[in-house]
């Protein structure tokens, strides 16, 4: 009797998957091996100049050379951060430069500069040139059966130079030898790019406490910014409410005592100036109900962020669409900041863009709120050439959120808010 074992059927899926995902981390490990050649090759510029420098120290020279090529090395090694943060947990530069010479020899960063400068532009570049290397020897090995014969004798050679083909069986040897380079490609390449990136790890992140410092420096930037966009709304709401309804209602009072005093004497100027005077209450209610929009939308407390945004784009001068895509509400604070700052960029918009139409997207994703407004206007938004976006900006970073403006001179524009709005 023959027995069979059936297979699961999900286990060649799962190898697939897991073969798929090894050489996915291979390719990445190899995308950051050549970025770090990149940086190494900056590195070993600087510590030529570095070098250089130190050797006409002995003769003088070399002092006025020494803040430049620490000015280097610190470009470099700022280079290198951004690499770094781009693979991996953010790693956060030191506070400028210091002026002097003098200073700049007794800061711990500095020193610690150097010292990578020197390690990424050895163990750096060798890692680099092997993580570009190491694949087209790979290729050159495993495909070397279909022209090895159109080579001459003397280059029909694999890469790595082990032996000279004459005939087939060293043709499909050398093969063979190029599938065992991918396979070194694939177990090695992310072990040699965390290597790589290791001296920066180590040297390159601030001292401990430095990132605690910053959150400090940066909450404290946000509560006065927070305080700022507080008493701007404040006095925003005291001239709304003294220049315009506190004038309309001192009119209606003038108005009444003049209707009362002509009641007697000439009822029918008596109902003119009653006319006049509900005209003018009219139009305080018209302004406080403005005031009272101003400070929080009924609309955005009734409803939602989308229809609030909705009925903007609805009284814009400009033609708007709304794509929104919020499932849930976010916090009241939050909203609010979102719908002035859609407001303010419309209103901008429609005085100073000339645009012919503009859009606004929302997207709620991953605990952030995502705003964007975009117009085809002439461009040219200058964020100190007015209030107007500093005022978004500062609402903005209350709520550590960010703010980015694109807008080149000829267009188009486009504003980005970003805002944590929890879970």
């Amino acid at each position: 009797m023959v027995v069979t074992h059936d297979r699961p059927a999900d286990v060649r899926p799962g190898r697939r998957r897991a073969a798929a995902s090894r050489a996915r981390t291979a390719l990445d490990a190899l995308e950051h091996l050549v970025g770090g050649l990149g940086t190494a090759l900056l590195a070993l510029l600087a510590t030529l100049w570095l070098a250089l420098t130190a050797v006409t120290c002995l003769v003088g020279i070399g002092l006025r050379l020494l803040p430049s090529a620490l000015h280097a090395v610190r470009a470099v090694a700022d280079r290198e951060r951004g690499r770094l943060s781009r693979w991996g947990p953010e790693t956060v530069g030191p506070a400028p430069l210091p002026d002097g010479l003098r200073a700049m020899l007794a800061d711990r960063a500095v020193r610690r500069e150097v010292r990578w400068v020197v390690t990424h532009a050895v163990l750096g570049l060798f890692l680099g040139l092997a993580g570009a290397t190491l694949p087209l020897s790979a290729a050159h090995d495993v495909a070397f059966p279909l022209y090895w014969s159109f080579l001459p004798e003397s280059e029909s050679a694999s890469a790595v130079g082990w032996w000279t083909v004459r005939d087939w069986p060293g043709a499909l040897a050398v093969s063979g030898t190029g599938v065992a380079l991918v396979g070194v490609v694939l177990v090695c390449a992310p072990a040699l790019a965390r290597l790589q990136a290791w001296p920066g790890r180590r040297l390159l992140s601030p001292e401990p406490g430095t990132d605690l410092v910053l959150r400090v420096a940066e909450l404290t930037a946000t509560r006065a910014a927070a305080l700022d966009a507080h008493v701007t709304e404040l006095r925003r709401v005291e001239r709304a409410l003294h220049d315009g309804t506190q004038n309309r209602i001192v009119a209606v009072t003038v108005l009444l005592g003049a209707a009362r005093r002509a009641l007697a004497r000439n009822p029918e100027e008596a109902a003119a100036v009653l006319d006049r005077a509900q005209d003018a209450a009219e139009q305080a209610l018209a302004e406080l109900r403005a005031v009272v929009r101003g400070i929080l939308p009924p609309v955005l407390a009734d409803r939602s962020l989308p229809d609030a945004l909705t009925a903007l784009a609805a009284g814009c001068p400009v033609p708007c669409q709304v794509d929104a895509d919020v499932s849930t509400r976010c916090p009241a604070a939050v909203e609010a900041t979102a719908y002035f700052a859609v407001a303010e960029a419309l209103t901008n918009i429609a005085r100073h863009s000339g645009a012919g139409e503009a859009g606004v997207a929302v997207r709620a994703a991953d605990g952030l709120l995502h705003v964007e407004v975009r117009d085809d206007g002439h461009g040219g938004a200058d964020e100190h050439g007015g209030t107007g976006l500093t005022g978004i900006r500062r609402r903005v970073e209350a709520h550590d959120g960010t703010l980015e403006l694109a807008s080149p001179p000829g267009g188009p524009t486009t504003l980005k808010v970003t805002l944590p709005c929890g879970s």
